[in-house]
């Protein structure tokens, strides 16, 4: 009967004229709104150079531990800020998604209905919210409700949402997927963010086998990972943003600078301040291949505590530079470091292995989770290192493997030079060890070919 009476054109004039004003006011107010913004100004950056290399080369030297040596003071307060209880208004709860599931992919978006069929579609949709059920309310667990992403996700369960810095066309937007699993039981916020620099790939797989091996039943706290944070570097298979720059040179960012800057400062906002404990994790850069190891500053008492819970993971001090996502999150009171991994471009399975097995061994150091861990010996730390260059161009073809221990005056590699057929040694600088170094490939004077560390005695100690 209803369809019936729609059909008629009686109806349809009444319908129509309750429609029309209703429709035409929020075009008009929206038009007014559009002429009354202004365009904000874009900063321009200059492109930064290789964190690899710079990033060692520029760290400060460890400072003396004394009676006055204290933690720096956060600017924020550290942590803790995504710990809500479900509210209201214009946030939503996540759905409960078992992450080990394969996720189906989604669905393509259906096309609205033609003029032939309206009233039916219209019909149907009333009937349909007739007969509609009334959701049921999420259960409150033991734990504490994590809201991100204007979502709450509640105790015992795990999520997939979706973080966009809002920075592409509209009409070809893309969002960034974010992982959380919030454990039954309360505890700290651990965040693991991977392929900042859009090639390296070891990150992303790190990320992946530690989140879906969480179970959130027997979690204490909440895991956050965004396992491919640079999404069109990605898609590229290249190391910077589609402006050119580096990302990990733009944090905390932004909101009306750079593109690079806009991205920063969104992530950082609304993800990483939600956060108690950070791990960034990289791969070396511009061919070159890095030991499993930690970056982190070793002048920080907090950060250096921080570094114990990683299981047989070589720590390298280094103070950070300006613009990167550890740097920033450390100023922001959150303990951080930068676990780097292999080479970029590259799944290498032994690297992956050596990571998830340190992020299992911190969060069961910080009572997050409980499983028979073994642990291993312990690695140095490596508070002085340096970067052996090589003096001639041609192709570098090296004499030693990563993670080799090696003794000052002893050749590391040879730079041979095609032409001339001159064969050019590199030998090393100090006593250490190899916790970086390039692929064999061709290479100019000047480029940094051996990164050493050296266990240089703490002083104080």
């Amino acid at each position: 009967m209803l369809f019936e009476r729609l059909r008629k054109p009686s109806h349809r004039i009444l319908l129509i004229g309750l429609v029309m004003p209703w429709l035409s006011a929020p075009v008009l107010a929206e038009t007014d709104s559009a002429k009354a913004s202004k365009q904000s100004e874009v900063l321009i950056a200059e492109l930064a150079e290789d964190e690899s290399v710079e990033d060692v080369e520029q760290s400060a030297p460890l400072q003396t531990k004394g009676k006055d040596n204290k933690a720096r003071k956060p600017e924020t307060p550290q942590g803790g800020a995504g710990i809500d209880t479900p509210s209201a208004g214009s946030r939503k709860v996540a759905p409960n998604i078992d992450l080990k599931q394969v996720a189906p992919p989604p669905e393509a978006q259906v096309s609205a209905p033609t003029d032939t069929d309206a009233d039916a579609a219209e019909s149907e949709a009333m009937a349909t919210e007739a007969v509609a059920e009334p959701e049921p309310q999420p259960e409150i667990r033991e734990g504490k409700v994590f809201t991100l992403l204007d979502n709450d996700v509640m105790p015992g369960t795990s999520t997939r949402l979706a973080w966009t810095p809002r920075i592409q066309i509209a009409g070809l937007s893309q969002t960034t997927p974010v992982l959380v699993v919030n454990g039954i039981n309360a505890g700290p916020t651990l965040c693991l963010t991977g392929a900042i620099h859009g090639d390296e790939l070891n990150g992303i797989e790190i990320i992946r086998q530690t989140m879906y091996d969480l179970n959130p039943e027997k979690l204490s706290g909440t895991v956050v990972g965004v396992p491919i944070v640079n999404l069109p570097g990605f898609q590229q298979g290249s190391r910077y943003l589609p402006d050119r720059r580096d990302l990990n040179r733009h944090f905390p960012g932004s909101p009306n600078g750079s593109l690079a800057d806009r991205i920063a400062h969104s992530l950082f906002e609304n993800v990483i301040r939600k956060c108690d404990m950070l791990v960034d994790i990289h791969t070396g850069s511009l061919k070159r291949t890095n030991l499993p190891q930690l970056r982190a500053d070793m002048n920080n008492p907090d950060v250096a505590e921080f570094t114990r819970g990683f299981d047989r993971m070589a720590v390298v001090h280094s103070s950070g530079s300006a613009g990167m996502l550890r740097t920033a999150a450390v100023e922001a009171g959150i303990r951080t470091v930068t676990l780097e991994a292999g080479e970029s471009h590259r799944i290498q399975q032994h690297q992956i292995s050596a990571g998830v097995n340190s992020l299992t061994s911190l969060m069961e150091r910080q009572g997050m989770i409980s499983r028979m861990f073994v642990w291993g010996d312990p690695e140095p730390v490596y508070y002085d290192s340096d970067w052996i260059r090589a003096d001639h161009g041609g192709i570098l073809f090296s004499e030693i493997e990563l993670g080799a221990k090696v003794s000052e005056g002893e050749i590391l590699g040879y730079v041979s030079d095609p032409i001339t057929n001159a064969q050019h040694p590199i030998r090393s600088t100090t006593d250490g060890r190899v916790i970086g170094m390039a692929v064999d490939q061709v290479v100019m004077a000047g480029f940094a070919a051996y990164h050493i560390g050296t266990e240089a005695e703490v002083p104080g100690e």
